[in-house]
């Protein structure tokens, strides 16, 4: 199935991608951000908060922004 996928992380891009079915939003994020801890970045679907446990549907939005900007300074 396809959904689309936006990474707001470093440079950012979005792009249309496939998934498996049955694909879960914590799986998404450790197919595409290995290395990296969920609880670092706010993480969206169809532009609403969502649940690691979360199934992906055809034609759903993922946003994944990190809560933290490198290089960025304290105010």
């Amino acid at each position: 199935m396809r959904i689309l996928f936006i990474n707001n992380d470093g440079g950012g891009f979005s792009d249309e991608i496939e998934v498996a079915d049955g694909l879960t939003v914590r799986q998404l994020f450790d197919q595409r951000l290995p290395q990296r801890a969920p609880a670092d970045y706010l993480i969206r679907v169809n532009r609403q908060p969502t649940t690691r446990d979360t199934v992906l549907q055809p034609g759903d939005r993922v946003t994944i922004t990190p809560l933290k900007i490198e290089g960025a300074g304290k105010v």
